[in-house]
Formats: structure tokens, C-alpha cells, sequence
């Protein structure tokens, strides 16, 4: 209880940085803070590690599934790999359970963590167990990358082209539609924004393919959300964007407006979406949008880098300021 108490006066990235000042660091291949680790191997090639942890108060919404619950926890490790392009070798697991589960129950997450690795060509091969008063999964995955084919968060360059593989707000209205009983949607919309939250997908075979093209500059993965994500690029590379279009996705659009809701606040400020958000050569645009359409995925444009500082959303003949706002744990309500 003293450590929540702690915790919750500072924000998750302030307390990242603390831990980052506190470490002994080696020369890494991938600078810390960025979606994945790496350590060198030799010369060409880099052992690529992601941990992600999935805490039921936080992440898990009532009415989602044991087995839901366990495969968007391999999910969101999978989409981090996906935005460095690289492919995932194996899995290990650490899970807090409580005291009141079943056999059942952990079949059922066993379940759930075997068709995730599965959907993305990897295995979980190991971990460990332990009781608590919270479900918890962690997950750590393991993989094996050209460090020249990494795609970083701080390669972007003034002039490249920003786009995104997929449609935003789909996560964030369907979270909407499962804590406020008012909201509204029609049978087919609703179907379509509450997949998105019992069922997350990442982008890894889009990743894979950005990885191999060699058109693009930086990459993230925008499970912070849109907005966040794009100011974590901008600082890095030392950059700015201008967005000239949001990518709202058509059933957001129409709950947004049943809902009497901004539209683009959902698609911008939402999280929990895995999408693939990069900077691109402008000379090379075609190359990256014919890769990614050849393994079933879509590139989609939404503005470029410039020079200057900040990010601003210009549509309608309007410009404004887009905020560094997204979901960070011990900020964002729960």
C-alpha cells in the first residue's frame, strides 16, 4: 500500500527515467526506453528482448475472458517486436495468480498464451508462477535481428513521409461501450469496436515487411496511443509533424457521432491500439506501401516530419496543437 501511495505521484515515464539514472548501462545497440532491448551478439547481429506486463486492475476490462486476457498479453509484446521488425523466437512467462483460481482457470490462460505465440510463429517455452492478490501476466520475448535492420524510435527526418498501418479509436470506443452503459452502437459497429478490445491484433507480418524494404525511418508501436506516440518520435529524432489526416476508423466515426463524442479525440488520445506508426523516405514510399499491401496489410498516410519543433493537426482549414496526451499507468485513471 506505502508503494502505490509512492507511485502514483509521478508518472510512468518520470519513473523510468529515475530507474534509467540508477542503472549501469552498456554500449546498446537500441537506446533504453525505446520499444524493445538489444544486446550485441556480434558484429552484424543483435539478441532482441521485450518484457511487457499485463495487470488485471489495469489492463483487463470485467468482461473480458481468462484466455482473452492471457492472449493480448503475448499480443502486446508481439506488436513491440512488430515495430522494430523483427520476428520472435521464443516466449517466457510470469504469472501472479490469485489464490481463488481453478485448474480451469489456468488451463484457460495456458490457452490463451499458446494461440497468441502461435498466431505470430512463436512459442512459449518457460517462465514461472507465483501467487497474488492480482492477476498478472509478464511476458518476455526473445529474438534474433540485423542490428542494421532495426527500425528505432529517433531516425525520422525533416521531409519523410508519416503514415500508419490501420484505422484508430476502435479500442477507446469499444472500452466506452463497456463502462458506460449509455453509449450506443449499432449491432455491426459494435461487434467491430469491442473485437478490437477482447481481441488485439499486432502487425508483426507489416513489421517484418518495413524491416526488410528499407524505406523507413523510425518506427513505434502506438499502443500508448496515436498522440503520445508521435511526440515520443518527434522528441527523439528532434523533429515535428504536421498531420493533415487523422485515421478515424469508419465505426468510430459513426459512434462518435450516436455518441455525441469527438471522434478524433478517440482516435488520437485512445491506447491500447498495436498499429505501426513510421516515418518513411519520401522517394521510397512506394516501395513501403507495395510491401506491406503484399503481405494483406495497408499503409496509410497522414502527414510528414518537419524542422520545427511540435505537433500540429491541420484540417478543415483549422491548425491546431495536437497534446502529448495518452494512457501512461499511474497517470491515466483506472
Amino acid at each position: 500500500m506505502k508503494y502505490k501511495k509512492t507511485t502514483t505521484k509521478i508518472s510512468e515515464h518520470k519513473i523510468i527515467q529515475i530507474i534509467q539514472k540508477n542503472l549501469t548501462l552498456p554500449n546498446m545497440p537500441v537506446p533504453f526506453g525505446d520499444d524493445v532491448s538489444a544486446i550485441n551478439i556480434d558484429k552484424e547481429k543483435v539478441a532482441v528482448l521485450k518484457t511487457d506486463m499485463l495487470v488485471s486492475k489495469t489492463d483487463v476490462p470485467k468482461q473480458m475472458s481468462l484466455y482473452q486476457a492471457a492472449r493480448k498479453a503475448i499480443v502486446m509484446n508481439v506488436s513491440d517486436f512488430a515495430s522494430k521488425g523483427v520476428q520472435p523466437s521464443a516466449a517466457l512467462v510470469a504469472l501472479g495468480l490469485p489464490r481463488k483460481f481453478t485448474q480451469k482457470d489456468v488451463k484457460e490462460i495456458a490457452r490463451g498464451l499458446d494461440a497468441g505465440a502461435q498466431e505470430y510463429g512463436t512459442y512459449v517455452i518457460g517462465g514461472d508462477t507465483n501467487e497474488a492478490s492480482d492477476f498478472i501476466v509478464s511476458i518476455s520475448l526473445f529474438g534474433i535481428a540485423e542490428k542494421s535492420k532495426l527500425m528505432l524510435r529517433n531516425g525520422a527526418k525533416e521531409g519523410n513521409i508519416l503514415a500508419v498501418t490501420g484505422f484508430f479509436g476502435k479500442s477507446s470506443a469499444g472500452i466506452r461501450l463497456l463502462q458506460d452503459k449509455n453509449c450506443i452502437a449499432d449491432k455491426k459497429s459494435r461487434e467491430v469496436l469491442l473485437r478490437s478490445v477482447f481481441l488485439p491484433q499486432a502487425r508483426l507480418e507489416e513489421g517484418l515487411a518495413f524491416g526488410k524494404c528499407g524505406a523507413v525511418t523510425a518506427s513505434i508501436d502506438s499502443s500508448d496511443g496515436l498522440a503520445w506516440s508521435l511526440h515520443e518520435i518527434a522528441q527523439l529524432s528532434k523533429i515535428g509533424f504536421e498531420i493533415d489526416n487523422i485515421p478515424i476508423a469508419e465505426e468510430v466515426g459513426e459512434f462518435a457521432l450516436k455518441n455525441r463524442i469527438e471522434a478524433s479525440e478517440l482516435a488520437l488520445y485512445g491506447g491500447e491500439e498495436y498499429e505501426i506508426i513510421v516515418t518513411v523516405k519520401p522517394e521510397m514510399w512506394k516501395v513501403a506501401k507495395e510491401a506491406v499491401e503484399a503481405v494483406g496489410g495497408q499503409l496509410l498516410r497522414i502527414g510528414k516530419a518537419t524542422s520545427k519543433p511540435g505537433i500540429f493537426l491541420n484540417v478543415d482549414s483549422k491548425r491546431q496543437v495536437v497534446e502529448a496526451r495518452g494512457w501512461e499507468h499511474f497517470k491515466s485513471p483506472i
